[in-house]
C-alpha cells in the first residue's frame, strides 16, 4: 500500500488528530485542540510519534482511551 493511502487511513480512522509522516521516516500526530488539565493528567499527549504506521495506530488508540477517560 503506498505512503499516501496510508496516511489517508489513518486521518480517516483518528478525525480528532493531524497525521504526517517526516522527511526522515517518522510517522506523527498532533491533535486538532489544546488538552484540559485532567487529559494531561492522564496521560494524553498533544503529539505523538512512531516508527511506522502499525505503530503510530496503536499509539492513537492508546490516547484515544485515555481522552475517554479522565
Amino acid at each position: 500500500m503506498s505512503f499516501d493511502r496510508r496516511l489517508a487511513e489513518i486521518a480517516r480512522e483518528f478525525p480528532a488528530w493531524t497525521i504526517w509522516r517526516s522527511d526522515a521516516g517518522r510517522w506523527w500526530a498532533t491533535r486538532h485542540h489544546p488538552l484540559t488539565s485532567a487529559q494531561r493528567a492522564a496521560g494524553c499527549a498533544m503529539t505523538i510519534d512512531a516508527d511506522d504506521p502499525d505503530g503510530l495506530r496503536e499509539l492513537l488508540r492508546e490516547q484515544e482511551m485515555r481522552t475517554a477517560d479522565p
